[in-house]
């Protein structure tokens, strides 16, 4: 009986959005954002305790709230924002979403299929944009991962929104050999969100010069199908507004020979951190990245023959 009540509720939510225009659920979601820092004490702490592990010696302890208070607006504003852009066309989303850098994706012979990529990503804004790049560049079959919500109902009202971009979801617990069989070398995307910590299976890589447990997915997927690796952000330029902008490939191999995972999940995050100094209000600071400090890299010779 709660499901269904919980579903109905978010249903109806989900309804009321999509009628809305998109800088109209902005500001709903702005104005929700604010409720939720007032409402939502667990979160506010760990928000306000990452940002002052972060930034506690450039900023004050007032700038710390305002930058808390305004991340939790920022939150509210993604996710409304994400509810509502996951039912326009792609001629709809063209006004509100660039995409920078992405060039470097295309294929160097004409008439080929571009290669193959490995994208980390990140909490970044209105993060489920990652997944419509394919509707905007044909020739790629974007792919990633999700993990499946508890209530059925509600996973299917989410995943229903989301298979509307054209991108293949596949659950990370259950669904791993079928995405192996999805990677090809030629016209796919894979993106692998790399943000959140990994628990006891996760890595100790630094963040901010603190060891983080971090999953190696998108350095050994790069890695096992011989893909380049890149990272990608979402940027919030102005209300209703993202650009999605593409780094530069970040080297797996030297010589030939694989680097250590935890080399290239260091340049992963050499990047994350850019992105987070550049706007600190767009990441996702009430994850508590820093709980798990990860395990050490086992050092093997060769190449991952498996990918997670």
């Amino acid at each position: 009986m709660g499901e269904w009540i919980l579903y109905g509720l978010v249903r109806a939510v989900v309804t009321l959005l999509q009628a809305l225009p998109l800088r109209a659920v902005a500001r709903v979601g702005r104005w929700g954002g604010t409720c939720a820092w007032w409402l939502d004490a667990r979160h506010r702490r760990v928000a306000l305790r990452n940002l002052t592990l972060v930034f506690g010696a450039e900023q004050s302890p007032a700038q710390i709230r305002a930058l808390a208070r305004e991340h939790f607006r920022r939150l509210g504003e993604n996710y409304c924002c994400a509810v509502k852009t996951a039912a326009m066309t792609p001629d709809e989303l063209r006004a509100h979403l660039q995409f920078v850098g992405t060039e470097i994706l295309r294929s160097p012979v004409p008439g080929q299929p571009p290669p193959s990529r490995v994208i980390a990503l990140g909490h970044f804004g209105n993060f489920e944009l990652y997944a419509r790049f394919g509707q905007f560049a044909p020739e790629f079959q974007c792919l990633t991962t999700y993990r499946a919500l508890r209530q059925p109902r509600l996973n299917r009202l989410l995943m229903s929104l989301r298979e509307r971009s054209g991108c293949l979801f596949f659950e990370r617990r259950t669904e791993a050999a079928a995405l192996r069989r999805a990677m090809r070398p030629t016209g796919v995307l894979l993106g692998l969100l790399a943000d959140q910590r990994a628990g006891g299976r996760g890595l100790a890589v630094p963040l901010f010069g603190r060891n983080c447990s971090t999953s190696p997915a998108p350095a050994l997927f790069a890695l096992r199908y011989r893909c380049p690796l890149h990272v990608a952000v979402c940027y919030r330029t102005a209300p209703a507004r993202w650009t999605i902008e593409l780094g530069p490939e970040i080297p797996t191999r030297v010589h030939g020979r694989p680097r250590p995972l935890t080399d290239i999940l260091r340049d992963m995050h050499a990047q994350f951190e850019a992105a987070i100094r550049r706007d600190p209000a767009n990441w996702f600071w009430v994850h508590d990245r820093w709980k798990h400090p990860g395990r050490p890299e086992r050092i093997r010779t060769g190449t991952p023959t498996a990918a997670p």
